[in-house]
């Protein structure tokens, strides 16, 4: 695997697709939960995504339930938190694992390409931000507590 459009994920709503579906675009994998301190952060990204999927931005946020248990629902009962709460409208897919052995494999190719704090290929917490470019190389890593508004600067510097 090259880039991340190599992969295949799920959708809240159990269908497969490609990640080759946002060839070209500028990506902000996150991984989300519905019961964590960072929760808030999701209205961040909605706006994020409002203000730069014009230029050709899109947020992909996927619900992990590895991290104090805090994303225990099912597919539908995140999408309808994420839609009642902070109006999500960037696309959600099904809870996945983001460490050990379980781990998707986007995130085993996300962690890979890009190393958490002293060089750890582990995720740490919920909402964790990984910034892949148009050609699908990842060019950033960016720990919980980076604010989705921090993002648009690095965003936007992205050709």
């Amino acid at each position: 695997m090259t880039s991340v459009y190599d992969f295949a994920v799920k959708s809240l709503a159990g269908k497969e697709l490609s990640l080759g579906d946002f060839r070209g675009q500028v990506l902000l994998i996150v991984n989300t939960a519905s019961q964590c301190g960072f929760t808030p952060q999701y209205a961040g990204l909605e706006q994020l995504f409002k203000t730069l999927n014009p230029l050709g931005l899109t947020v992909l946020g996927f619900p992990c339930n590895q991290f104090g248990a805090q994303e225990p629902g099912s597919e539908s009962e995140i999408g309808h938190f994420c839609a009642v709460n902070y109006g999500v409208s960037f696309p959600m897919f099904a809870k996945i694992e983001v460490n050990g052995p379980g781990a998707h494999p986007l995130y085993k190719f996300l962690t890979k390409q890009k190393r958490g704090i002293f060089g750890t290929g582990r995720i740490k917490w919920n909402f964790t931000k990984f910034l892949v470019d148009r050609a699908g190389k990842v060019v950033a890593r960016y720990a919980p507590t980076t604010k989705p508004e921090d993002l648009e600067q690095p965003i936007r510097r992205l050709p």
